[in-house]
């Protein structure tokens, strides 16, 4: 055998091989019979899977919304994938590199309901939309919808653009606890004139947690010729929705959030008829029309990283989105439901449980964030984060599928304490 024909066959067998196979402890023995309903309020089975993360014990943490700590088993399985690629070094990066991660790719549109040739693998929602944002054909003029609680990163970006291109940004403030879906898809459509050429909006708003109805949104705005650009930061992994449901133009989200992905793993919907219209963050070679990738070129990356999005979703489809989402939603509403009619108490997330799943914030009247925060983790060892802008003031509390009710318990009786 030739020796570029040897090193193409190796290269092949590299990538049709199995990455890395982890070992998940088997949480359902015993479990088997239990709808996601009835596992969401069963403390002996999530007792299980907390003890697949290594967990810090200093403090009750109920900050996943940053950072989500990753199971042992997808941590390992990363190890193994950083230890293979400095193994093969540069023979990895310059042959199977561009594969595995179309493949990584492709695993992550099939579990959002869409297709490789609309998604690809970013470091994050903040570079995901930017690219959008930046990436269009501005015009002075031209004018951007959003809201004030949408995430600062991409707000600044809009803010570059107007200085730039001479565009109009107009900004809106959705309420903390809305009576009806019409009252948010108004508040946007009202924002719109004939000069709008691009709509955000938050499927989970991050500080809040509040769900929007987004199909809606998206169908009023395309009705006036407007393209809608959804930031899901929080979304993917933590409830269940497929993305072409949403009839949105594009769609962005930090896999090392919910979907609990090593840190620097984002991905980015595009429709079909965004795909060669939009400017890509770095220049590419010439791509066909229609090729996505042609938007991915990021420059040379931990591709370690990418390779465990596919243990991530082995993860979390072992669990069950059902079960996960349930959960998260069964924990929310446990603490929430115990303090919202309390004097004092300020819940800054809607009580409608199809407006939230796992992502509640709270505050105490006369407190600031920052020392209800900071009370918290000093007097209960309770660590949060404050939020103090656009009409919310409070702590957003994320809790996890390793966080118990007993924990909750505690943070339940430290709002009652200071509110009192």
């Amino acid at each position: 055998m030739k020796k570029r024909d040897f090193i193409k066959k190796i290269g092949l067998a590299t990538l049709a091989a199995p990455m890395v196979s982890q070992a998940i402890p088997n949480y359902f023995l015993g479990f088997e019979n239990f709808s996601a309903n009835e596992l969401a309020t069963n403390e002996d089975f999530w007792k299980n899977v907390r003890s697949d993360y290594k967990l810090k014990p200093d403090y009750i943490n109920l900050e996943s919304g940053y950072y989500n700590i990753i199971p042992t088993s997808t941590l390992n399985a990363m190890i193994a994938h950083a230890k293979m690629v400095n193994y093969e070094g540069s023979y990895y990066m310059r042959t199977v590199q561009w594969d595995n991660k179309d493949r990584m790719a492709e695993k992550l549109a099939n579990l959002l309901g869409s297709t490789r040739k609309n998604v690809i693998i970013t470091r994050n929602t903040t570079e995901s939309l930017d690219m959008v944002i930046k990436g269009m054909s501005w015009e002075a003029g031209d004018e951007a919808v959003y809201a004030e609680q949408d995430y600062g990163a991409m707000k600044m970006m809009f803010e570059q653009v107007s200085k730039r291109f001479g565009t109009v940004n107009k900004v809106v403030s959705v309420p903390n606890h809305p009576k009806s879906d019409e009252e948010i898809v108004n508040l946007y459509s009202n924002a719109i004139t004939s000069k709008t050429k691009l709509l955000m909006v938050c499927h989970m708003i991050n500080i809040t947690g509040h769900i929007l109805p987004i199909k809606k949104i998206c169908q009023m705005a395309h009705s006036k010729g407007v393209q809608v650009m959804v930031d899901g930061a929080h979304c993917v992994g933590h409830f269940q929705f497929n993305i072409p449901d949403l009839e949105c133009d594009y769609y962005g989200s930090s896999l090392h959030k919910w979907l609990a992905v090593p840190l620097g793993t984002g991905m980015l919907y595009v429709k079909d008829d965004h795909i060669d219209t939009l400017w890509p963050i770095f220049a590419e070679h010439h791509r066909e029309p229609g090729d996505i990738s042609r938007l991915n070129h990021t420059g040379t990356l931990p591709v370690y990283h990418d390779l465990s999005i596919e243990n991530a979703i082995d993860y979390y489809n072992y669990l069950g989105a059902k079960r996960k989402e349930s959960r998260l939603r069964y924990l929310q509403n446990y603490w929430s439901s115990q303090v919202r009619d309390i004097d004092g108490i300020v819940l800054n997330t809607p009580k409608d449980p199809a407006r939230s799943c796992g992502i509640a914030n709270v505050g105490i009247e006369g407190m600031k964030p920052a020392d209800l925060a900071k009370r918290l983790m000093e007097d209960y060892k309770i660590f949060t984060v404050a939020i103090d802008y656009a009409n919310v003031k409070g702590c957003r509390i994320t809790p996890n599928v390793f966080t118990l009710t007993e924990e909750l318990d505690v943070f339940v009786n430290a709002l009652k304490e200071m509110a009192s």
